[in-house]
């Protein structure tokens, strides 16, 4: 019974994390659908994995549901919980691995996706992303399969008219990107800066109301540029350390510092396409990074 769960752990996770886009709500999620699967008579599943599948699904839309009243009321911009792994990790990926390094998981489409409606994220995610057919997700849901395929259309298109921040770059290219970043930010370089931002540039930042952040995204090559330079004088702070990694398996950077007159940590996501900045997306929230190793200051 154990054995048969652990098979699917992994891929459960990474439905339940997209669909909530928090690392303990999918743990706890997981933890709730092997609760399930301990009590049910597995000799009556003909697909474990189809059957684990829809009932994750409806664990997390049950959380998504009871979870709306409370992000509205999120002080600022809401972005999910990253998943941060060492720069070295990048070595080891094995081919699955680096597909999951796709928009699949990045955390610009994790932070659209919370603009579409519980039903529609759960039809979204299953069917775009897993594949589930839309009978099952209909299972999931509770409704006709063509209400199913509906939602999941009308998510796909909410997804595609909202404008996800460009996101190609394979990780060489980030690489010489987020380095001319740095390099610029602590040369007190501007323009140098600016030539390395889309002039469409969006800047998110979350703290959640617990931690110095941008209230409202800032947008545009010149705002975004003189924000980020101002901020990016400071890793030349010996008080501060600035660590790249991988943040949902793309080129990130994790920080800790003084700021404020507050010990803070960051954790810095970035869109990038054709050579450029597309997006920075800050997380500070310190309830969202609690599951990260501490940075001390030098």
């Amino acid at each position: 019974m154990a054995d048969e769960f652990e098979r699917h752990r992994d891929h459960l996770t990474g439905v339940a994390y997209r669909l909530l886009g928090g690392i303990a709500e999918a743990e706890d999620a997981v933890q709730e659908a092997w609760l399930r699967w301990r009590d049910v008579d597995q000799t009556a599943i003909d697909d474990p994995r189809a059957w684990l599948t829809t009932v994750t699904g409806r664990i997390c839309l049950d959380v998504l549901r009871s979870a709306r009243v409370r992000r509205e009321a999120y002080v600022g911009s809401w972005l999910p919980e990253p998943v941060v792994r060492p720069l070295a990790d990048v070595a080891t990926l094995d081919p699955g691995e680096r597909v999951a390094r796709t928009d699949e998981v990045s955390m610009a489409l994790l932070a659209l996706l919370e603009r579409l409606t519980p039903e529609q994220r759960v039809a979204f995610v299953l069917h775009d992303v897993f594949d589930v057919p839309f009978d099952q997700i209909a299972d999931t849901l509770g409704i006709r399969t063509d209400a199913a395929r509906a939602l999941a259309s009308r998510g796909r298109r909410a997804v595609r008219d909202s404008g996800v921040p460009r996101h190609n770059a394979e990780l060489a290219e980030q690489r010489r990107v987020v380095a001319a970043f740095l390099r610029a930010c602590q040369q007190g370089d501007l323009a140098g800066l600016l030539a390395v931002l889309a002039p469409d540039v969006t800047l998110v930042g979350d703290g959640g109301g617990l931690a110095p952040s941008v209230r409202e995204p800032v947008s545009g090559a010149e705002r975004v540029g003189r924000f980020l330079f101002n901020l990016g004088r400071r890793a030349n702070d010996p008080d501060v350390v600035l660590v790249p990694v991988l943040v949902n398996g793309d080129l990130g950077l994790y920080g800790a510092g003084e700021l404020g007159g507050n010990h803070t940590a960051v954790v810095m996501a970035f869109g990038i396409a054709d050579g450029r900045i597309t997006a920075v997306f800050n997380q500070l929230n310190p309830d969202k990074l609690g599951h990260l190793p501490p940075l001390e200051p030098n």
